[in-house]
């Protein structure tokens, strides 16, 4: 079960076919978010959000997303500070905790980190095989298992 204030959609069917292609054994394809916005699962925000939104412009721009996409995501992003609060230990340790449990329970199961602006944004495909990672590893390092645009499977 996820942690309170994340949930899990299924996946676009190109980006399922994109996954299992990675993963065969996968059965299902999930998109995980924390709320509408889920910068916290990429990064720890910034204390000044004025920086923090600079930051994700930038991000925003280097994807090339037009100006419309952007205002969108940093409204979403907004709204995220405003109506969730992150859990003791902050989204990175309980997202580890819920892939420390489904390992146990679901068996290996592959995780890709991204950031985009979901439908708006361009998709960031990777051709880069999975990288295997224990249990053990993620509750040892919750924030360093699952690196950005680097598919891990945690068996």
């Amino acid at each position: 079960m996820l942690p309170p204030g994340l949930t899990a959609d299924l996946a676009s069917y190109p980006d399922q076919q994109t996954f299992k292609s990675i993963h065969p054994a996968a059965q299902t394809v999930a998109l995980v978010l924390a709320g509408r916005c889920s910068c916290d699962l990429v990064r720890q925000r910034l204390p000044d959000p004025r920086e923090d939104e600079r930051h994700l412009r930038e991000r925003y721009r280097s994807l090339e997303l037009s100006r419309t996409a952007i205002i969108g995501s940093l409204e979403r992003h907004r709204q995220r500070a405003r109506t969730t609060t992150a859990p003791d230990g902050g989204w990175s340790k309980a997202f580890a905790a819920f892939v420390i449990e489904h390992a146990r329970n679901g068996g290996p199961t592959l995780y890709l980190l991204e950031f985009g602006a979901g439908a708006s944004g361009k998709r960031v495909t990777t051709t880069l095989a999975p990288k295997t990672c224990l249990p053990s590893e993620v509750r040892l390092h919750p924030d360093l298992w699952l690196m950005e645009g680097k598919p891990t499977v945690v068996r």
